[in-house]
């Protein structure tokens, strides 16, 4: 009987040691021998975006040292598509934990860390645990499940077939600023009343119900300037988002949501005050709902 309870016994440890083994491997590569190739995410799925921006930036070493490396991290697991990523704090980073806590507490950082992703590498939900042994585990649960993804790519590509291929870059941002315009409603019950109809926060409200807050306009055309294979982000100010884009060796603002008023009379309009225009002159036509932080989206500093 001793025999058998030994036996169940390694049989446990063994199992328990297979379970745990690629966390006990990353133990001992931060704590002990310090192979720094333990830690390369170089896992990428289809919407990972090549970014060229001061705020952040993609890193495959996942090695913290600080508060600014920590954001790098959290910001390249969303961009490569890896939905839980698990890492250990270095033994000289005595402060690790604490800022991780800090950060993975503040919003702002997130939200903002959020908007220079891919929608549908964007999250809902993030969710970051740590333990005694300073392993860090970062979650984010996607705003877009596979479902909507692939009917907006079907979308995106149907929309897309209206366009001549020879045309200019700019005239097929214009069709693609228009279109939406043309098909889309702003969301007044939800924004008015917290009438929930319509996914009118995603580009799913947009280009499928019809009806969108500035989070679906932007993320619509988010979606149509990926697809066109131009830079772009979302950029937010404290109540609203819009689109920042990058062409001839320029950064623009395109504000859907203020292209599409809202008249008295029902009339469908299309405007362009705030298409492809620069800081200078956003801040000319609204200095309030416009006014962002020249921190985070430091290309379109004044």
């Amino acid at each position: 009987m001793k025999f058998i309870y030994k036996a169940l016994l390694v049989l446990t440890l063994i199992g328990i040691l297979y379970v745990t083994k690629e966390d006990i491997i990353k133990w001992l590569a931060t704590h002990v021998i310090k192979n720094e190739e333990i830690f390369i995410l170089s896992s990428k799925n289809d919407y990972t975006k090549e970014n060229h921006v001061n705020y952040i930036k993609q890193v495959n070493q996942i090695i913290p040292m600080n508060m600014n490396d920590l954001k790098n991290i959290y910001y390249s697991i969303l961009n490569s598509g890896e939905k839980s990523y698990s890492f250990y704090c270095p033994r000289e980073y005595t402060s690790c934990i604490d800022d991780v806590k800090t950060l993975a507490n503040d919003q702002i950082v997130l939200s903002n860390l959020n908007n220079f992703v891919h929608p549908f590498n964007s999250f809902k939900n993030i969710e970051t645990e740590y333990d005694s042994f300073n392993k860090v585990t970062i979650t984010y649960y996607p705003v877009y499940q596979e479902s909507d993804k692939a009917t907006l790519t079907n979308k995106v590509l149907e929309i897309a077939n209206g366009i001549d291929e020879e045309s200019p870059l700019l005239d097929k941002i214009k069709f693609f600023h228009d279109y939406i315009i043309k098909h889309t409603k702003y969301d007044s019950n939800r924004s008015d009343s917290s009438l929930v109809t319509y996914q009118s926060d995603t580009a799913y409200g947009a280009l499928i119900e019809g009806y969108a807050l500035c989070g679906g306009y932007t993320d619509s055309m988010a979606l149509f300037l990926d697809h066109l294979g131009v830079e772009n982000y979302k950029i937010a100010s404290e109540n609203h988002v819009w689109n920042a884009l990058y062409i001839d060796n320029t950064w623009y603002h395109l504000d859907l949501t203020w292209d599409d008023p809202i008249t008295t009379d029902g009339t469908d309009i299309i405007e362009y005050n705030f298409y492809l225009i620069t800081t200078d002159e956003l801040m000319e036509l609204d200095s309030t709902q416009h006014r962002f932080n020249e921190e985070v989206y430091q290309e379109l500093k004044q």
